[in-house]
């Protein structure tokens, strides 16, 4: 059985900003921009899909029946 890795939104998203503000600078050259959009690109949808996972569970929660509220398992990988 294989590890799950956790995605950290919060550090995914101080790295994009980060990202963000040295591509905005303008000193980086062409080749070095490319790397950073690229890995800017990975962050935004890593963060996408952390943001989706949460939602759907959010959802699960409120949908149980009865109106009372329990977390149901939620397999993010769809299996």
């Amino acid at each position: 059985m294989a590890a799950k890795k956790t995605f950290n939104l919060e550090k995914s998203l101080t790295d994009l900003e980060a990202l963000v503000e040295e591509l905005e600078s303008g000193d980086l050259p062409l080749d070095k921009a490319m790397q950073k959009f690229e890995e800017g690109i990975k962050l935004t949808r890593g963060c996408q899909a952390a943001l989706k996972e949460a939602e759907q569970k959010v959802e699960i929660l409120m949908k149980t029946a009865g109106g009372e509220e329990s977390l149901e398992a939620f397999d993010a990988d769809g299996s």
